[in-house]
């Protein structure tokens, strides 16, 4: 029996759609599917969980921002 791989995956962090990530040739080419995960758009990964790191990197950065912004009044 031979074990087919998906070729597409959707990455969510903190119960949100980050993006998807569609197999090819040279590793996982990221889709952003929510305007915080943008910067991610098109780049490629050699992994489905670098990717979700990179994700994971933006989501927290934007976390960071958002409370030092509430903290620094």
């Amino acid at each position: 029996m031979s074990q087919t791989q998906s070729n597409a995956y959707i990455i969510e962090i903190h119960d949100r759609a980050a993006g998807i990530i569609t197999r090819d040739e040279r590793g996982f080419r990221f889709f952003s599917s929510e305007r915080l995960f943008d910067s991610l758009e098109g780049r490629q990964f050699r992994s489905a969980r670098e990717a979700e790191r990179a994700a994971r990197a933006v989501f927290s950065e934007r976390s960071r921002r958002a409370n030092s912004s509430l903290f620094a009044n």
